[in-house]
Parts: structure tokens; C-alpha cells; sequence
């Protein structure tokens, strides 16, 4: 499986780089690789805001006092970077996101009829993963998760989180994931007798598994469970997909939390003015922006559908003469909005296709003579050797449609 291993293809398609002197794990995105990431991150933004999420932003960096508060230090010291000495504070480069958005809920008070409210948050997380567990984008000590957090009334949880999984499931359809193919789901359970690793409660423990798996049962959802999973505050649902080496790794998550709205006195002003505990739903819709872009490097082969293809036309002059006219091309493309290169190297026509087929470049545009007296381009389309003279303005139209529907195609 190694031609379609994201690590190989993406240092092949110059999508992002490692460097010792950076530090280990620490992805550096090159601008193809970048321009992956915005379109997926445009898109979720875009995407949870319709579906009723309020997105925010909050600091990479925290005081140790927020993670003690949460419970999370000292449960996650070992993945998390040592506290950093500042004056007479102590800071954490932040793992998670959720004390950080459980204190802007708490900026205010809130009332029964705003519940649920949804808070999300393209995160910049910091994890210290041990050296020999680092691979490529799967496996890093810097990523950015799509994360948000539901706070909710208990009558609201069920409901909430079938909300999510539905949007789960409609994201991954557009980035062309089939369920029970690409993804399946997984119920993480807890260890009641180890209370070191789980937060002791076992009524809360039994009624929040029971919740979980009624929802997946109700959709008629197939998934496993499994023990010794669930985060310490509560179980969750893993979207579970296999890498190109056949390892099972967790892509998105939805967490039922009812220790933190404890911890943290997230409570809101019921129906009968009195302040009551809410419950909160920890969730990811396309998990680690990183991993979720490992997967899809592999599950594409590197050959992107058009709207997220880092380059979506190569434009290929016959020869110098007909560079003016190619960068004319290049600038209409460019004015709406499409990722455009053009190759006017002085190389054989034939080597620079061989080329821009290497890059898995969807469209390459050639002109000359011809397209340049008509306004015109010689479309040829990834994976099809025939050509197609179209109006360079019928070619701009159809694509933008194209790119504008994510077509998978």
C-alpha cells in the first residue's frame, strides 16, 4: 500500500514538510498543502454555522490552573507539554479546548430558552506525543481540531446528539466517506472498577452509556463496542477509520460529559427561575484537520476532486508566442476565485502533460494558435487522454459549478 501511503504522496505533491530543527511533529504546510487545509476549513466554518453553531475564538495557551480546575491535568499530564514559568504563573500550551470555551459560557448568565447553545472552534491543540509514535499527519504534536461543545438542557442531550451525528455523516458524504467502507462508528465504554482513569460515578456512568447507544440503536447505526475507551468525564461515539497500513485510528468523536458542567458550574435559569446543571456534549465534525487530510490523501490516491485539489488547471502554452494569451487565461481564472498554474517551461509539450498528470492536476488547459483567435482553451481532464475546445468562458462557468457543488466526481 505504499504508492497510496500519505506520507510518500504527499512529500511526491509537495503538501507539507517535516523539520528536525522545527521540531518533531510539528507539520510545516507548503502552500499546496495550505490550500487544502483553507478550502476544508472554510467549508466546516461554513458548514456548522448553518447547522446553528456559534463560532469562536480563545487562546493556544492557558494558565495551569484552568487544566487542574477541568481535571485534566493531572489525568493527561504525560500527552501534554510541561508548564511553561512565567513570572510567578505557570502556563500549558492547551491539549483541549473545552475548559476554554466552558469559561466563555460562564462570561454570563443564561437562560433555559437559549439552551442548546453551540460553541465552536477551529482549535490549534498541542499534544506531546512520544517520538516513536509520530507518523506523518496522523500522528502529530500540533494540529487543529474542529471542535465545539453543546451545552444543553439533560431533556436535550438524545436529542443533540443524533443532531450530530447527522451532520457527521453529511460532512463525511461530501468528502466522499461511506459509512461502513470509509468509516464505522465505535461506543467507547468505561472502567467502573478503575477510578484512577474514570471519574467515579456509576449511575451516571450506566444512564450516559445507555444514552449513546440508544441513539446509534434508534438510527440503526451499526458500531462496536469497546471497553477502556471513553475519556474520563464520560463515554462517546469514535468515527473509526484504517489508515493505508491497515491501522485503526479514531477520525471524529462525540463525548457525553456530566462531570465537567460540575466542575465548571455551567449551569442556566430554568423554567422555574432556579439554577439548574446542564448537561454538555463534547464533538468533532471532521476530527484533527491533519488526520482528516492524511485519510483523504490515501483514500484519493493524491488525485483530489476539483474543490480541493491544492492546483485545479495547469495552463500549457504551445510556445512562447502564446504565453500572453495563457496568462490572460490564468487571470480570468484567477478573478473567480480558482487555483490556476501556468507551465511555460521550455520543455517539450508532451513532457509538460506527463508533468501536470504526475501533480494529478484535475484540468489542464493547453492554447495556442486556435484558442487564442477564438477565446478558447483545449481542455483535457484528469485520467482522459482526449481533448475538448471549449469557450473560456463556458470552461470557467462549468467549473466554478463544479467546485461550488463539491462534486466528487
Amino acid at each position: 500500500m505504499d504508492d497510496i501511503d500519505h506520507k510518500k504522496l504527499g512529500r511526491e505533491l509537495d503538501l507539507f514538510t517535516f523539520s528536525d530543527v522545527v521540531g518533531k511533529g510539528l507539520p510545516l504546510w507548503t502552500p499546496k498543502g495550505a490550500a487544502i487545509r483553507r478550502e476544508i476549513e472554510r467549508w466546516v466554518v461554513d458548514e456548522e454555522i448553518k447547522d446553528g453553531y456559534q463560532h469562536v475564538y480563545t487562546p493556544d495557551i492557558a494558565s495551569l490552573k484552568l487544566y487542574e480546575k477541568s481535571g485534566h491535568y493531572p489525568y493527561y499530564k504525560d500527552s501534554m507539554y510541561a508548564p511553561i514559568q512565567i513570572e510567578d504563573e505557570q502556563f500549558m500550551l492547551r491539549p483541549m479546548s473545552c475548559p476554554h470555551h466552558f469559561e466563555l459560557y460562564l462570561s454570563r448568565p443564561h437562560s433555559w430558552r437559549e439552551l442548546p447553545l453551540r460553541i465552536a472552534e477551529l482549535a490549534k491543540l498541542y499534544r506531546f506525543e512520544k517520538s516513536g509514535e509520530l507518523m506523518g499527519l496522523e500522528r502529530v504534536r500540533s494540529f487543529c481540531l474542529a471542535d465545539a461543545h453543546i451545552i444543553c438542557r439533560p431533556d436535550q442531550a438524545e436529542s443533540e446528539i443524533d443532531r450530530v451525528l447527522n451532520l457527521i455523516e453529511r460532512m463525511a458524504g461530501v468528502l466522499g466517506l461511506n459509512s461502513g467502507a470509509d468509516y464505522w462508528y465505535r461506543l467507547s465504554l468505561g472502567d467502573r472498577q478503575d477510578s484512577k482513569k474514570y471519574f467515579k460515578d456509576d449511575a451516571a456512568w450506566d444512564k450516559a452509556e445507555g444514552l449513546l447507544r440508544s441513539v446509534l440503536q434508534n438510527r440503526e447505526s451499526k458500531f462496536v463496542e469497546a471497553a477502556n475507551e471513553a475519556a474520563f468525564y464520560g463515554p462517546k461515539i469514535d468515527i473509526q477509520m484504517k489508515n493505508a497500513n491497515g491501522k485503526e485510528d479514531t477520525a471524529f468523536t462525540v463525548q457525553y460529559d456530566f462531570v465537567m458542567p460540575g466542575r465548571f458550574a455551567l449551569t442556566y435559569i430554568n423554567e422555574k427561575g432556579e439554577n439548574e446543571q446542564a448537561i454538555v456534549i463534547h464533538r468533532s465534525s471532521i476530527g484533527a484537520i491533519e488526520r482528516l487530510v492524511a485519510f483523504l490523501i490515501e483514500k484519493y490516491g493524491g488525485a483530489f476532486p476539483t474543490w480541493l485539489a491544492p492546483v485545479q488547471t495547469l495552463i500549457l502554452p504551445i510556445s512562447d508566442k502564446h504565453l500572453e494569451y495563457a496568462q490572460s487565461v490564468a487571470d480570468q481564472l484567477r478573478e473567480q476565485h480558482i487555483r490556476v498554474e501556468l507551465n511555460a517551461k521550455n520543455e517539450p509539450l508532451n513532457a509538460r502533460i506527463r508533468d501536470a498528470e504526475l501533480e494529478k492536476v484535475p484540468y489542464i488547459l493547453v492554447v495556442g494558435d486556435k484558442e487564442a483567435e477564438s477565446a478558447a482553451v483545449a481542455v483535457r481532464r484528469r485520467h482522459v487522454k482526449e481533448t475538448q475546445v471549449q469557450s473560456t468562458t463556458t470552461f470557467i462557468s462549468r467549473l466554478r459549478e463544479e467546485i461550488a457543488t463539491r462534486s466528487n466526481n
